[in-house]
């Protein structure tokens, strides 16, 4: 089993925060990780990216080599776009639809969604609005970790446990609407398959 993963956002998306989350949950499924991570100004609503290597026998390197990455998780539409080249012909990309237009000459939005359609194999979607309708945006990147489940190679309960252990500190409450976004973005791979 080998999974290569990256993670992309901007600054304060939470993208590091689903990178722990997978890898508390592939440690407790008695996986290897490696991870890299690149933080671009992200106070300031930089791009941030992060490679995340797991596999059930010892990893080398903490970079994904281009043109292996087993999966694309972003936060960003068009952040996602930029790692395409790590991609193998196979995989797939799981991202929000909603831009954060973070530098004045954006990309329009038809051309972004014009190059997720030459994907075979993408989940696109309004991570926010799911997260809102918990009634905190904060939720988004474990509403999208749900929908990247199933291509993740860990078992769902693991990630449950992961969320547990990295938000366990912040109370119950916390716990229980990320363990719910976490459904919720599950729910809504389902539903992007149909």
């Amino acid at each position: 089993m080998k999974t290569d993963i990256i993670l992309a956002g901007v600054g304060g998306q939470g993208i590091l925060s689903i990178a722990a989350v997978i890898g508390k949950a592939a440690l407790e499924d008695g996986l290897y990780m490696k991870q890299s991570e690149v933080h671009g100004m992200s106070q300031r609503g930089g791009d941030v990216q992060s490679h995340l290597r797991l596999s059930d026998k010892p990893i080398a390197s903490d970079l994904i080599p281009l043109g292996t990455a087993d999966i694309i998780i972003s936060l960003e539409p068009m952040e996602a776009l930029r790692y395409l080249p790590y991609m193998q012909s196979d995989a797939w990309v799981v991202s929000n639809s909603k831009p954060f237009e973070n530098i004045a000459n954006y990309p329009d939005y038809a051309q972004l969604m014009a190059e997720y359609d030459r994907l075979p194999h993408k989940i696109i979607f309004d991570v926010e609005q799911i997260a809102k309708d918990f009634g905190t945006p904060r939720v988004g990147n474990v509403v999208l970790l749900g929908a990247a489940s199933p291509y993740l190679g860990i078992d769902f309960a693991k990630l449950e446990n992961g969320i547990r252990s990295i938000f366990g500190k912040k109370g119950e409450e916390v716990v229980a609407i990320n363990l719910q976004a976490l459904q919720a973005g599950r729910k809504q791979c389902e539903l992007n398959k149909l």
